[in-house]
């Protein structure tokens, strides 16, 4: 059985290019990627960041290329 790497909170900003502050006030209003709590600390799944990246893909513009024609 392998265990997975979580990632830590700096470790997803940095994946998503974001603020640690960001991605905490995410965490609190809860709109951002699952993650785990292990005592005071907290983790996140690559998966569950990804996962969650997929679900705010704009897809207006990704299926209809018509539109980006008009930039």
């Amino acid at each position: 059985m392998e265990i997975e790497k979580l990632l830590t909170t700096k470790e997803v900003a940095e994946y998503l290019d974001i603020a640690i502050s960001t991605l905490m006030e995410y965490r609190v209003n809860r709109i951002g990627p699952v993650y785990i709590k292990l005592g005071q600390l907290v983790r996140y799944r690559k998966e569950d960041v990804d996962a969650w990246l997929k679900i705010k893909e704009n897809r207006e513009t990704r299926e209809d290329p018509e539109k980006l024609k008009s930039f």
